[in-house]
């Protein structure tokens, strides 16, 4: 099932960078509202709004229906994850836009000044883990062993990845990939500290896969990294423990 048009607004041609902002959801009904009303309040910028739905069985379809006039597109079908999803959402933005992704209940706060993506292929911010943490963003040898960024603060150039950039084939940490991936390529990243968006807490990753995060890292960086990660990780453990 489908609504909307495709991109039916001109928002093309205005001299600013184009956003597609994607929201991939499955029975979200109780947060899908407030996600929406976050990214139609960005009425400053040139955004293009793009909802993939894996085919959900309560009140999601009739919000997403609600605000359909502020939607260019959406569809409603199921999917393969998480992921699968995040590349349907992909596929179908402009070409020439930067590509964020917000779960329901994710919310934008404070979206980078249009300056900062003159030159940049990523601009990240960041985000506010639940009301009291706030999670800064980096981009330095730490993203070789852990997932320094995160999607809802992570603007991503789409022409970098023309199609399908998620590997399915990681069922929690697919953004991880792809964040290390462009750190290989030694893409320019910008950092905006005003850029700030808000993470609903829990979801598929609040429990740490550990062996899925190795792998990732052996794929992009090699044993000796993954040796490091290992390092890490288990270091992050024990200070976690010692704070209970």
């Amino acid at each position: 099932m489908a609504g909307g048009s495709r991109f039916k607004t001109d928002i093309k041609g205005s001299g600013k960078p184009l956003l597609s902002i994607i929201t991939a959801v499955f029975n979200g009904g109780a947060f899908m509202e407030k996600t929406i009303q976050s990214v139609i309040a960005q009425q400053n910028y040139n955004i293009e709004y793009i909802v993939i739905d894996g085919g959900s069985k309560d009140e999601t379809i009739d919000i997403i229906k609600k605000y359909e006039h502020a939607i260019h597109y959406w569809i409603s079908e199921p999917d393969k994850g998480i992921y699968d999803a995040f590349n349907k959402g992909w596929n179908v933005a402009s070409a020439e836009s930067f590509v964020l992704y917000l779960g329901a209940g994710d919310l934008l706060k404070v979206l980078p000044d249009e300056k900062s993506f003159k030159d940049a292929d990523v601009v990240y911010g960041n985000v506010m883990l639940g009301e009291t943490t706030i999670f800064r963003s980096k981009v330095d040898f730490r993203l070789k062993l852990g997932n320094t960024l995160h999607h809802q603060a992570l603007f991503i150039k789409k022409s970098l990845f023309p199609f399908s950039p998620f590997e399915l084939k990681y069922k929690t940490y697919a953004d991880f990939d792809l964040n290390q991936k462009l750190l290989k390529r030694q893409t320019k990243f910008y950092y905006d500290g005003k850029f700030l968006s808000y993470a609903l807490p829990g979801g598929a990753s609040q429990d740490f896969q550990s062996q899925e995060s190795l792998a990732i890292v052996r794929e992009n960086f090699g044993p000796f990294h993954a040796v490091l990660a290992f390092v890490y990780y288990t270091a992050q453990g024990i200070m976690k423990k010692l704070k209970v």
